[in-house]
This record gives structure tokens, C-alpha cells and sequence, in this order.
């Protein structure tokens, strides 16, 4: 016995003709017909009495149709109550947001979402990829932000944007001199990264690992645990590293960046859920919130090659 079944047997009684109770149905005649044919050999009883022009109910088809009725108006309620749930934005989130991320993204957006959803209140936590990944699974976060694809079964992806990656090196560095720079152009020398478990490391080698020219041997000049600290110590030293456009003062720092040519590297940025999290118009304001606030070329992904890092 299906739900599909006690519609159709309800609009059976309510149009007593076979023809226009599949239309109000929107299936085929015999469709409709062999499902009430089924429901009534499996409750072993006669719902329609098929000899009456029109069609009636039969005694115990009466009463049959009147519970279905009622069966029906409960599931119609139990969506109600699933639908106001999923519409409702109030209450408290936990947000998880990886650290190459947040300082960079929270500012631009956070305020204004703030200010337009004050029933909103985000308990932001910076967390690295693989614990926030760990949380999510656990449920002790609701939401993240960070570099996919994950490929992880329990969780949900909503794309959010491609941020390039650019280069950022000391000003005398001979890879500034490039006019034309190719990520396939890059080698370890002088290259610096973030430290072991951060997921923009991983991507960054992977990069110079396309490139060709770099191998588990390589011996790395300094490994940092922020953007902030690599682009000062090689403001003051030497070396180069790669960052994220959202990472770059260009008032500041346009004399150290160079831009790749296209395909530029790039990694995509979502929010991601988990599988059971219902709050989709939730989700909705806070992607057109970020979206509105990064540039327009982050959108354009056909200008970007993605790069994995896990």
C-alpha cells in the first residue's frame, strides 16, 4: 500500500471516472487503474463498484476512502511541518571556516549578512579541512566553508566560486620577471608553504607537482602556519610563494604578485552540509550574501583549472 495508491482512490471517489481521475492525478488511465486493481487485491477487498454507471464506492470502500482521507491530510501536514522548519531562519548555526579562508572572506560579507538577518546568530569557528570535516560528520557543525571537491558520501557541496591562485614573491625574485607566467613554469626554489594540514598547502604542491618540479625530496626553504607570516618573511628575505586572491592587498602588495596566464589555478571554494541538514533557504541567503561580495571573476570558472588536495 503506497501513498500514490490512497491519492488515486481518492480522486477515483471524487470524479467517479477512471479518464478524469488520472488527469487530476496527471498519469496515464491505466495506470491509475492497475494501482486501485492492486491495492484492492492486496487489502483483499472491493474498493469500486465497477458495475454502477458512475462508479460508487463499495460499503467498506466507503470507509476505506474516508481513512485514506485522513492518512493523506497527515502526510500533507507532516510536509508542512517539514517545509516551515526548512523556511525558517531563526536560531543559532555553527559555521566552520578553514584558516586560508577566514580572514580574508568573513569581512567582506559577514556584517552586512549579519544586519539583514538579525534572528541569524553563526558561532564561527576556523578549523582545518579535515577536522571540519570530522565535525560535520559528527554534527557538531552545521555549515563550513571550505576548498572541495571532498568527495564525501555523508556530505553536501554548494559550489560558491573559483579563487585563483597568484604568485607572490620577493621583488627580486627572477619569476617576477616573467612576463607571461605558466603554472607549468614553476619550481621549489626558494618556495615557501604552510605548514602540514592545511588543505592550501596541499593544493599549492600540487600545483608545482604538475609543473614537474617538485618531488618528495625536495628540501622546502620555510613552512609557515599563516598566509599573513609567509608574505612578510619573504617581503623581508627572499623566495616566493603562492596565494589566494582574496589573501592580496593589491594596494599593498602589487609590486610582489603575478598572475598566472589561462587556465589560471585556481581552488573551489563551497559551503558544505551535511547530508541531513534541511535548512536550504538558510543556505540560499548566505550563498548570495558571499556571492555579492566577491569579485565577479571568481565566477567565471571557465577561466580556472580546479586543483584537488585531497
Amino acid at each position: 500500500m503506497t501513498i500514490q495508491q490512497l491519492q488515486y482512490i481518492v480522486a477515483l471517489d471524487e470524479y467517479r471516472h477512471f479518464v478524469r481521475a488520472a488527469e487530476s492525478c496527471f498519469v496515464a488511465q491505466p495506470t491509475l487503474t492497475l494501482q486501485v486493481k492492486k491495492l484492492e487485491e492486496e487489502i483483499g477487498v472491493a474498493i469500486f463498484d465497477r458495475s454502477a454507471h458512475p462508479i460508487t464506492p463499495t460499503q467498506m470502500g466507503e470507509k476505506f476512502i474516508g481513512k485514506a482521507r485522513e492518512i493523506l491530510r497527515e502526510v500533507q501536514s507532516l510536509k508542512n511541518l517539514v517545509n516551515e522548519e526548512r523556511n525558517a531562519l531563526s536560531g543559532t548555526y555553527r559555521l566552520g571556516v578553514i584558516p586560508t579562508l577566514a580572514p580574508y572572506l568573513l569581512p567582506i560579507f559577514l556584517k552586512e549578512f549579519s544586519d539583514a538577518h538579525p534572528e541569524i546568530q553563526l558561532e564561527i569557528k576556523e578549523l582545518q579541512s579535515e577536522e571540519i570535516i570530522q565535525r560535520l560528520n559528527q554534527g557538531k557543525l552545521d555549515m563550513a566553508i571550505l576548498a572541495t571537491p571532498l568527495e564525501e558520501n555523508g556530505l553536501r557541496e554548494i559550489p560558491l566560486f573559483y579563487e585563483p591562485f597568484l604568485v607572490y614573491a620577493h621583488p627580486e625574485h627572477p619569476i617576477l620577471e616573467k612576463k607571461k607566467l605558466y603554472a607549468k613554469e614553476l619550481d621549489d626554489n626558494g618556495l615557501w608553504v604552510l605548514d602540514q594540514g592545511h588543505c592550501f598547502r596541499n593544493q599549492v604542491l600540487n600545483i608545482c607537482e604538475k609543473a614537474g618540479q617538485l618531488n618528495a625530496s625536495s628540501q622546502l626553504s620555510f613552512e609557515s602556519g599563516s598566509i599573513e607570516t609567509l608574505k612578510n618573511m619573504i617581503k623581508g628575505y627572499s623566495g616566493y610563494t603562492l596565494i589566494p586572491e582574496l589573501a592580496v592587498d593589491f594596494d599593498r602588495d602589487d609590486t610582489f604578485i603575478r598572475r598566472f596566464q589561462s587556465p589560471q589555478p585556481a581552488r573551489e571554494i563551497s559551503l558544505v552540509v551535511h547530508n541531513s541538514f534541511s535548512k536550504d533557504l538558510l543556505l540560499q541567503h548566505l550563498r548570495k550574501s558571499i556571492l555579492d561580495h566577491v569579485p565577479d571573476s571568481f565566477l567565471k570558472n571557465e577561466k580556472y583549472s580546479a586543483i584537488k588536495w585531497r
